[in-house]
């Protein structure tokens, strides 16, 4: 196995952009497979042709350096042609949830001032509408034009297939990434091109891809792992990917194991419902070596039942992905989310970390506290938002807003969105403490703890529950099981059984949807 910096070198130097990253890879071997999709797999130079084409038509069609191009629909591979064609003329892609209705489509359409729209036609219903009231209305894009080769753009069938194309720049923005909402209005995290190359290379490092990897995605294409960690990771390895529509547990072993798959990302809850699927979907002649994204709930199953011996967690957002991880060569934590990253070149300048108290201060080892972060993968800022952009940083410190504690070993350990802190009898707890140990409960499927307004001030604690399939327990059962597991003041007062709970995109429990039915503590169990 190459080490992270070999995998680099096997190729020429760039200039950052995702252009000269793609070139500089295709020039090495153009006839290997760069991407599969729906059964079909195109090489680098195939691809890159058809990149080019793409980036012809768009430019004749009007699109301009630093115009904004949405893209509605489930994982394709017309996302990461869209985003190399725009990217090759200095434009913008902003992926848009394919779950999205109306309204929420508007937001980001609007709010983007997109002049087009890459869709496929079971989103055109909800982006045709959403899309009304433009300034200037946009045309729209059929993705499903792609699935022979063909060019994506129906309308521009007879446009001129070769112009002369702008020269983008490294920190030209390529992409803007829509946060899930769980604050109130989305907010658009402006990346650009040299961020994007660079988050690659960090990746390669992260999870050791070698250049002969097959990255599988199944992470939904308009987040930012997928387009950060497994495209980025692809191009800057010179690897290939694997795209599939949507995860799916029952036919993920197959899938792998049909396409070869030898990396993927997953989210933890993925990473549960694989622990609890029957064994008769496993196909032990998978050849998946490396998982981002494992929590030490499930790191054994992973390893020693399926198999696949380089198991990574680690720690990212929106807007500073790949901070931390912990490493393939050395102490790995399960319980924390690793020391902080670096990229394959020892010499380069990386990531720096504080914990603070509420004065911005810093805090000592094994104390709680926010983390603040200075990284070169770094957001340009909230796109039309200055003073968002203004509040999320202190002296060049992005401000997370996630607790986390350092041990002596400078790994980190996750303890709650600052957000998520209920206030009771003069004691700060963790709503993300609640839902792991409610979690736990053998009949308990998923559990979210908020804060809900006391009768003397301050805050009592609601836990909405799920249970598993056929399970049963009562408020008074999960009152115990806390008792046995934390302090009196975190013992909730009401329990509220509920078939479902609210979640975000990319399977995190929405906790403000939740929070925001008034109903909650009349339906409870007051434990009180």
């Amino acid at each position: 196995m190459k080490k992270p910096l070999e995998v680099l070198s096997i190729y020429a130097a760039h200039n950052y952009t995702l252009n000269g990253a793609f070139q500089s890879r295709a020039a090495r071997d153009p006839e290997r497979p760069f991407i599969r999709y729906n059964g079909r797999t195109q090489s680098w130079r195939a691809f890159g042709d058809l990149v080019h084409k793409t980036a012809c038509l768009l430019t004749a069609r009007g699109v301009k350096h630093g115009d904004r191009v949405a893209v509605m629909a489930r994982n394709c591979d017309g996302h990461v042609l869209m985003l190399l064609a725009l990217a090759r003329i200095g434009a913008v892609m902003v992926p848009v949830n394919p779950e999205f209705g109306v309204e929420e489509a508007r937001y980001v359409l609007h709010h983007a001032e997109v002049c087009a729209v890459a869709a496929s036609a079971d989103t055109l219903a909800v982006a045709r509408p959403a899309a009304q009231g433009l300034k200037t209305a946009p045309w729209f894009v059929s993705l499903d034009q792609a699935q022979d080769g063909a060019p994506l753009v129906t309308d521009l069938a007879h446009a001129a297939v070769d112009v002369p194309l702008p020269t983008p720049g490294a920190d030209d923005t390529v992409l803007i990434v829509y946060t899930s909402g769980t604050t109130g209005f989305l907010k658009g995290a402006m990346h650009s091109q040299r961020s994007f190359v660079t988050g690659g290379e960090a990746f390669v490092q992260r999870v050791y891809l070698q250049d002969d990897d097959r990255v599988m995605v199944v992470l939904p294409m308009f987040h930012i792992n997928a387009n950060f960690y497994s495209v980025a990771g692809t191009l800057a390895a010179g690897a290939s990917l694997v795209i599939v529509p949507k995860f799916s547990a029952s036919t993920f072993w197959q899938t792998a194991a049909d396409n070869g798959a030898t990396e993927v990302n997953i989210i933890e809850a993925m990473g549960t419902i694989l622990q609890n699927r029957p064994r008769s979907e496993y196909r032990p002649d998978h050849k998946i070596r490396a998982v981002y994204g494992v929590r030490g709930s499930y790191a054994d199953t992973f390893r020693n039942e399926f198999g696949i011996p380089v198991l990574i967690g680690g720690y990212g957002m929106t807007e500073i992905p790949g901070v931390t991880c912990n490493p393939v060569e050395g102490v790995q934590k399960w319980h924390t989310m690793g020391p902080i990253g670096r990229h394959p070149d020892p010499t380069r300048p990386w990531a720096q970390c504080r914990v603070v108290d509420d004065e911005g201060r810093d805090v000592a080892d094994d104390v709680e506290g926010e983390m603040w972060v200075k990284t070169p993968i770094v957001m340009k800022g909230y796109f039309r938002d200055p003073q968002q952009t203004k509040d999320a940083f202190h002296d060049g410190w992005f401000k997370t807003g996630d607790l986390v504690k350092r041990d002596e070993d400078g790994y980190y350990s996750f303890v709650s969105r600052k957000r998520d802190i209920i206030r009771r009898r003069g004691e700060n707890i963790a709503g993300a403490e609640l839902d792991r140990v409610i979690g736990a409960h053998p009949a308990v499927h998923e559990a979210a703890a908020v804060a809900v307004p006391a009768e003397l001030g301050e805050d009592e604690i609601l836990v909405g529950v799920v249970l598993k399939p056929g399970a049963n327990a009562t408020a008074q059962d999960i009152a115990q099981w806390c008792r046995e597991r934390l302090a009196p003041q975190k013992v909730p007062r009401y329990v509220l059984f509920v078939d479902e709970l609210p979640h975000t995109p990319t399977g995190k429990v929405q906790k403000v949807q939740f929070k925001a039915d008034k109903g909650l503590k009349s339906r409870a169990v007051d434990l009180g």
